[in-house]
Protein backbone atom coordinates (compact mmCIF):
# COMPACT_ATOMS: atom_id res chain seq x y z
CA UNK A 1 0.00 0.00 0.00
CA UNK A 2 3.11 2.48 0.62
CA UNK A 3 4.86 1.75 -2.42
CA UNK A 4 1.28 2.28 -4.31
CA UNK A 5 0.91 5.38 -2.44
CA UNK A 6 4.30 6.45 -3.45
CA UNK A 7 3.87 5.76 -7.01
CA UNK A 8 0.71 7.89 -7.40
CA UNK A 9 2.20 10.68 -5.54
CA UNK A 10 5.28 10.53 -7.83
CA UNK A 11 2.75 10.27 -11.00
CA UNK A 12 0.83 12.65 -9.90
CA UNK A 13 3.18 15.46 -9.04
CA UNK A 14 4.70 14.64 -12.43
CA UNK A 15 1.30 15.42 -13.90
CA UNK A 16 1.25 18.73 -12.28
CA UNK A 17 4.43 20.04 -13.45
CA UNK A 18 4.37 18.64 -17.13
CA UNK A 19 0.75 18.37 -18.27
CA UNK A 20 -0.48 21.67 -20.36
CA UNK A 21 -3.44 23.81 -19.74
CA UNK A 22 -5.12 26.35 -21.93
CA UNK A 23 -6.86 29.54 -20.52
CA UNK A 24 -8.93 31.17 -22.87
CA UNK A 25 -10.12 35.10 -22.11
CA UNK A 26 -12.32 37.25 -24.21
CA UNK A 27 -11.55 41.39 -24.05
CA UNK A 28 -14.21 43.34 -25.06
CA UNK A 29 -13.98 47.42 -25.63
CA UNK A 30 -15.11 50.15 -28.13
CA UNK A 31 -11.01 51.01 -28.73
CA UNK A 32 -10.92 47.82 -30.46
CA UNK A 33 -11.32 48.34 -34.11
CA UNK A 34 -13.31 45.87 -35.94
CA UNK A 35 -11.03 44.77 -38.14
CA UNK A 36 -9.53 43.16 -34.92
CA UNK A 37 -12.70 41.68 -33.90
CA UNK A 38 -11.80 38.17 -33.20
CA UNK A 39 -7.65 38.65 -33.22
CA UNK A 40 -6.35 35.85 -31.42
CA UNK A 41 -3.13 36.70 -28.78
CA UNK A 42 -1.57 33.61 -27.30
CA UNK A 43 0.81 34.35 -24.29
CA UNK A 44 3.51 32.35 -22.48
CA UNK A 45 5.08 33.61 -20.06
CA UNK A 46 8.33 32.20 -17.04
CA UNK A 47 9.45 29.47 -19.55
CA UNK A 48 12.67 28.86 -17.27
CA UNK A 49 14.62 26.10 -19.75
CA UNK A 50 11.77 23.82 -19.69
CA UNK A 51 11.02 21.67 -22.51
CA UNK A 52 7.40 20.34 -23.21
CA UNK A 53 8.15 16.86 -25.39
CA UNK A 54 10.93 16.44 -27.74
CA UNK A 55 11.84 19.88 -29.52
CA UNK A 56 8.79 21.58 -27.26
CA UNK A 57 6.64 19.18 -30.20
CA UNK A 58 3.93 19.19 -27.04
CA UNK A 59 4.06 22.97 -26.46
CA UNK A 60 4.34 23.61 -30.12
CA UNK A 61 1.31 21.50 -31.19
CA UNK A 62 -0.90 23.31 -28.13
CA UNK A 63 -0.36 26.79 -30.14
CA UNK A 64 -0.75 25.54 -33.39
CA UNK A 65 -3.79 24.30 -32.21
CA UNK A 66 -4.65 27.73 -31.27
CA UNK A 67 -4.07 29.46 -34.76
CA UNK A 68 -2.88 32.50 -33.07
CA UNK A 69 -2.57 36.25 -34.94
CA UNK A 70 0.17 36.65 -32.62
CA UNK A 71 2.10 35.58 -29.92
CA UNK A 72 3.44 37.29 -26.99
CA UNK A 73 6.35 36.45 -24.63
CA UNK A 74 6.34 37.82 -21.35
CA UNK A 75 9.95 37.10 -19.82
CA UNK A 76 12.15 34.46 -17.47
CA UNK A 77 12.27 32.33 -20.90
CA UNK A 78 15.47 31.30 -19.16
CA UNK A 79 16.23 30.72 -15.28
CA UNK A 80 19.46 32.35 -13.88
CA UNK A 81 20.57 29.77 -11.78
CA UNK A 82 20.27 27.02 -14.34
CA UNK A 83 21.07 29.30 -17.53
CA UNK A 84 20.52 27.21 -20.99
CA UNK A 85 19.07 28.66 -23.94
CA UNK A 86 18.80 25.83 -26.48
CA UNK A 87 15.49 24.65 -25.39
CA UNK A 88 13.64 28.68 -25.79
CA UNK A 89 15.73 28.82 -28.67
CA UNK A 90 14.11 25.86 -30.27
CA UNK A 91 10.53 27.26 -28.98
CA UNK A 92 11.35 30.53 -30.42
CA UNK A 93 12.00 29.59 -33.81
CA UNK A 94 8.90 27.39 -34.17
CA UNK A 95 7.25 30.30 -32.66
CA UNK A 96 8.31 33.05 -35.40
CA UNK A 97 6.92 30.06 -37.97
CA UNK A 98 3.16 30.00 -36.55
CA UNK A 99 2.90 34.01 -35.83
CA UNK A 100 4.65 37.21 -34.77
CA UNK A 101 6.48 37.00 -31.82
CA UNK A 102 6.57 39.83 -29.61
CA UNK A 103 8.96 39.24 -26.13
CA UNK A 104 9.80 41.64 -23.20
CA UNK A 105 12.54 40.29 -20.35
CA UNK A 106 11.88 39.36 -16.86
CA UNK A 107 14.25 39.27 -14.09
CA UNK A 108 15.56 35.84 -14.64
CA UNK A 109 17.26 37.45 -17.92
CA UNK A 110 19.17 39.96 -16.15
CA UNK A 111 19.24 38.04 -13.49
CA UNK A 112 21.85 35.57 -16.07
CA UNK A 113 24.11 38.37 -17.13
CA UNK A 114 23.97 36.52 -20.24
CA UNK A 115 21.15 38.60 -21.82
CA UNK A 116 22.73 40.58 -24.58
CA UNK A 117 24.02 37.38 -26.24
CA UNK A 118 20.38 35.80 -25.93
CA UNK A 119 18.68 38.99 -27.17
CA UNK A 120 20.96 38.54 -30.56
CA UNK A 121 19.71 35.09 -31.16
CA UNK A 122 16.37 35.65 -30.90
CA UNK A 123 16.66 39.06 -33.26
CA UNK A 124 18.68 36.62 -35.33
CA UNK A 125 15.38 34.21 -35.47
CA UNK A 126 12.66 36.52 -36.39
CA UNK A 127 11.27 37.65 -32.44
CA UNK A 128 10.61 41.20 -31.58
CA UNK A 129 12.45 42.04 -28.58
CA UNK A 130 10.89 44.88 -27.19
CA UNK A 131 12.52 47.51 -25.03
CA UNK A 132 10.76 50.18 -23.67
CA UNK A 133 9.66 50.58 -27.25
CA UNK A 134 5.90 50.25 -29.32
CA UNK A 135 4.85 48.78 -32.30
CA UNK A 136 2.02 49.17 -34.85
CA UNK A 137 -0.07 46.38 -35.88
CA UNK A 138 -2.22 47.70 -38.70
CA UNK A 139 -5.04 45.87 -40.66
CA UNK A 140 -5.65 48.03 -43.45
CA UNK A 141 -6.20 51.84 -41.93
CA UNK A 142 -7.05 50.17 -38.50
CA UNK A 143 -4.02 49.66 -35.86
CA UNK A 144 -3.58 48.51 -32.75
CA UNK A 145 -0.84 49.46 -30.10
CA UNK A 146 1.90 46.56 -28.49
CA UNK A 147 4.02 48.48 -25.99
CA UNK A 148 6.49 46.41 -24.44
CA UNK A 149 9.37 47.07 -21.21
CA UNK A 150 12.28 45.28 -19.83
CA UNK A 151 12.14 43.99 -16.45
CA UNK A 152 12.88 47.34 -14.38
CA UNK A 153 15.68 44.83 -12.27
CA UNK A 154 17.29 45.58 -14.88
CA UNK A 155 18.34 49.24 -13.36
CA UNK A 156 16.93 48.67 -9.65
CA UNK A 157 19.71 49.39 -7.13
CA UNK A 158 19.42 51.07 -3.27
CA UNK A 159 18.66 54.47 -4.99
CA UNK A 160 16.23 53.63 -7.58
CA UNK A 161 12.93 51.28 -7.13
CA UNK A 162 11.18 49.07 -9.58
CA UNK A 163 8.17 51.57 -9.55
CA UNK A 164 9.67 54.23 -10.73
CA UNK A 165 12.15 52.27 -13.40
CA UNK A 166 8.89 50.84 -15.03
CA UNK A 167 7.37 54.26 -14.89
CA UNK A 168 10.19 55.44 -16.68
CA UNK A 169 9.96 52.85 -19.27
CA UNK A 170 6.29 53.05 -19.72
CA UNK A 171 7.07 56.89 -20.75
CA UNK A 172 10.22 56.05 -23.00
CA UNK A 173 7.77 53.16 -25.01
CA UNK A 174 4.98 55.73 -25.74
CA UNK A 175 7.36 58.12 -27.35
CA UNK A 176 6.41 59.18 -30.65
CA UNK A 177 3.50 57.06 -30.72
CA UNK A 178 0.94 59.37 -33.13
CA UNK A 179 -2.46 56.88 -32.59
CA UNK A 180 -2.35 57.15 -28.27
CA UNK A 181 -6.00 56.57 -28.55
CA UNK A 182 -5.80 53.60 -29.86
CA UNK A 183 -5.84 50.33 -28.58
CA UNK A 184 -2.52 49.95 -26.63
CA UNK A 185 -1.69 46.20 -25.08
CA UNK A 186 1.20 46.34 -22.54
CA UNK A 187 4.20 43.70 -22.35
CA UNK A 188 5.42 43.99 -18.71
CA UNK A 189 6.54 41.34 -16.53
CA UNK A 190 5.41 42.22 -13.19
CA UNK A 191 1.79 42.01 -12.55
CA UNK A 192 2.03 44.07 -9.14
CA UNK A 193 2.07 46.74 -10.89
CA UNK A 194 -1.17 47.07 -12.35
CA UNK A 195 -1.95 50.68 -10.74
CA UNK A 196 1.28 51.99 -12.61
CA UNK A 197 -0.22 50.51 -15.63
CA UNK A 198 -3.84 52.32 -15.16
CA UNK A 199 -2.20 55.78 -15.19
CA UNK A 200 -0.80 55.77 -18.39
CA UNK A 201 -4.43 54.44 -19.90
CA UNK A 202 -3.53 51.17 -20.84
CA UNK A 203 -6.47 48.69 -22.32
CA UNK A 204 -4.67 45.44 -21.92
CA UNK A 205 -1.64 44.37 -19.97
CA UNK A 206 0.22 41.08 -20.43
CA UNK A 207 1.93 39.66 -17.40
CA UNK A 208 3.54 36.80 -15.64
CA UNK A 209 6.32 36.66 -12.57
CA UNK A 210 4.04 35.17 -9.92
CA UNK A 211 4.10 31.41 -11.45
CA UNK A 212 0.42 30.90 -10.36
CA UNK A 213 1.11 31.43 -7.06
CA UNK A 214 3.47 28.12 -7.58
CA UNK A 215 0.88 26.00 -5.19
CA UNK A 216 -2.50 27.14 -5.81
CA UNK A 217 -5.29 26.35 -2.18
CA UNK A 218 -8.77 25.48 -3.64
CA UNK A 219 -11.01 28.45 -2.94
CA UNK A 220 -7.93 30.81 -1.47
CA UNK A 221 -5.42 31.23 -4.48
CA UNK A 222 -1.60 31.24 -5.00
CA UNK A 223 0.68 30.71 -1.96
CA UNK A 224 3.26 32.84 -2.87
CA UNK A 225 4.95 34.66 -5.27
CA UNK A 226 8.25 37.31 -6.14
CA UNK A 227 7.67 40.77 -5.05
CA UNK A 228 4.35 40.29 -3.62
CA UNK A 229 4.93 37.52 -0.77
CA UNK A 230 2.26 35.18 0.97
CA UNK A 231 -1.24 35.11 -0.42
CA UNK A 232 -0.13 37.51 -3.70
CA UNK A 233 -2.87 39.32 -4.74
CA UNK A 234 -1.83 38.92 -8.62
CA UNK A 235 -0.96 35.12 -9.37
CA UNK A 236 -3.58 34.00 -12.13
CA UNK A 237 -6.57 35.31 -14.89
CA UNK A 238 -8.02 39.01 -15.67
CA UNK A 239 -7.56 41.95 -12.88
CA UNK A 240 -9.13 45.26 -13.34
CA UNK A 241 -8.05 48.49 -12.18
CA UNK A 242 -10.19 51.40 -14.02
CA UNK A 243 -10.03 51.04 -18.04
CA UNK A 244 -7.28 48.61 -17.55
CA UNK A 245 -7.36 45.07 -17.77
CA UNK A 246 -4.74 42.69 -17.06
CA UNK A 247 -3.95 39.44 -17.66
CA UNK A 248 -1.50 37.39 -15.81
CA UNK A 249 0.01 33.93 -17.10
CA UNK A 250 0.70 31.04 -14.77
CA UNK A 251 3.47 30.40 -16.40
CA UNK A 252 5.10 27.23 -17.74
CA UNK A 253 7.99 26.14 -16.10
CA UNK A 254 9.88 26.46 -12.20
CA UNK A 255 12.62 28.38 -10.71
CA UNK A 256 13.71 28.49 -7.00
CA UNK A 257 11.01 26.14 -5.97
CA UNK A 258 10.46 23.25 -8.30
CA UNK A 259 7.01 21.71 -8.10
CA UNK A 260 3.88 22.98 -8.89
CA UNK A 261 0.70 21.81 -7.07
CA UNK A 262 -2.76 22.34 -8.32
CA UNK A 263 -0.70 24.99 -10.64
CA UNK A 264 -0.42 22.95 -14.52
CA UNK A 265 1.77 25.01 -16.82
CA UNK A 266 -0.27 27.59 -18.60
CA UNK A 267 -0.85 29.02 -22.37
CA UNK A 268 -2.96 31.65 -22.41
CA UNK A 269 -5.28 32.85 -25.15
CA UNK A 270 -6.29 35.51 -25.54
CA UNK A 271 -9.48 36.98 -28.25
CA UNK A 272 -10.51 40.90 -28.82
CA UNK A 273 -13.82 41.68 -29.63
CA UNK A 274 -14.93 44.98 -30.59
CA UNK A 275 -18.14 46.90 -29.68
CA UNK A 276 -18.01 49.39 -32.06
CA UNK A 277 -20.70 48.93 -34.66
Amino acid sequence: MVIVFFIFTVVYLHYQNNSLSTTKHTIRSNRIAQGFDGYQIVQLSDVHNKSFGKNQSRLIKKVKELNPDLVVVTGDLVDRRKYNDTPILVLMQEMVEIAPVYYVTGNHEWGSGKFDNLEEKLIHLGVHVMRDSHVVISKGEEEIQILGIDDPSINADEHHAEYSIAKWAIEDSLKGMKNKDSFKILLSHRPELLSLYSQFDMDLIFSGHAHGGQFRIPMVGGLVAPNQGILPEYTSGKYSEGNTTMVVSRGLGNSIIPQRLWNRPEIVSVTLSSLVD
